[in-house]
Formats: C-alpha cells, structure tokens, sequence
C-alpha cells in the first residue's frame, strides 16, 4: 500500500512539473500568455484524437468558382473576420486576445488539415479556444462547406476581394452613426440638431 501510495506521489509531482515547465501552471488562468510549444502540441493533438475519423475524410460538396468564393468571402467578412481577420491572419484586436490566438489560416498548420477537418472545425468548434460551433446540430451545413474553399484560397487573396470584403464586417453602433452622417452629408441632407434636456 506504501508503495501504491508513494508511486502516486512520484507521477503526480512529475506531471506537476511537466506542466510547470509546460508554462500551464504559473499563468494557468490568464490569456495575455503565448501558448508553449508543448501547450500547442497538446491541444493540436487533442483536436486531432477528439475528431471521428469519418469527420476527416469528408470530402466538400462543393467545388470552386468565383461565385461560391465571393458568397463564402462575404459570409467570412460578416462571420469570421472579427477574430481572424479578412486575410484569415488574425491580426485583429479580438483575434490577438483569444486564448490561444486566433491562427494566421494561410500557414500550413490551417492549411494542411482535410477540408473534412476544416469543416468539424467550424462546424462544431473547439472546445477551450475561442472557436465557436457555427453550424445547426446534424446534417451537413452548405455555409460551413463553402467557407472551407475560402479559407483554401486565403494565401492567394488579393486586394481587390479584401475590399470587397470591407463592406461587409460588423460595424458597431458609432461606426453606424458615422456612416449615416457621412452619407446625409453627401446627401446634403440637415444635420439634426442635437438635443438640449433641461
């Protein structure tokens, strides 16, 4: 029993400093941390284990054209870029923030998964990250499907689809406003006068 006890012991404090090391333990709740190389290696591997095989080997019912890419880009650019960005790199104020960051797509960590892959990915999400599950429970989802061919065709986006992408990302409720003025202007519609409360 002593030495049950003592084996428990030695694999719990060897775990404790494999994670110590790891960098988990000392920022375990904060997100301003860069993942560890080993912290990475963990949850790539966890993602791969947790996806079922036939998830994997999925092939996309669709196939590439301008029209799917421009329908899958806008749906991105409405979606998807607060957190990657419209270039899929992640450098957005959102994307920087997640624990861990949001992935530039255009790598071949993004790249080289199946569209099967892709596809689980942002159809159900992933746990402990901030990938959300995109997709309406069961069934195959078209949107999910065709945002995989765009999210293929990220390391050859151009400047003129980026722009095209612009007009529809989320705008808060002052960009909204500043829109409107500016279009009112142009307009040469009044400004409204602003109102006094006594």
């Amino acid at each position: 029993m002593l030495r049950m006890l003592w084996g428990a012991l030695i694999v719990v404090l060897v775990l404790g400093a494999g994670l110590w090391i790891s960098g988990l333990i000392p920022h375990c709740c904060g997100a301003r941390q860069a993942p560890s190389s080993i912290e990475l290696a963990l949850a790539r591997r966890l993602r791969s284990f947790s996806m079922p095989s036939d998830a994997r080997r999925s092939k996309n019912p669709f196939a590439i054209s301008p029209e799917i890419l421009r329908e899958a880009s806008r749906h991105f650019a409405d979606h998807c870029a607060t957190c990657h960005a419209n270039d899929g790199g992640g450098n957005t104020e959102m994307g920087r923030n997640l624990y861990p960051p949001a992935p530039d797509m255009r790598l071949a960590a993004t790249q080289q998964l199946t569209d099967g892959e892709l596809y689980y990915i942002i159809h159900n999400g992933v746990r402990w990250t901030g990938m959300p599950a995109w997709g309406e429970p069961g069934g195959d989802d078209a949107d999910s499907w065709k945002l995989v061919l765009f999210i293929r065709h990220l390391p050859d986006i151009n400047a003129g689809e980026l722009h095209d992408m612009e007009r529809f990302n989320p705008k808060s409720a002052a960009e909204q406003e500043e829109e409107k003025q500016e279009e009112d202007f142009l307009n040469g519609t009044p400004a409204e006068a602003p109102s006094h409360r006594h």
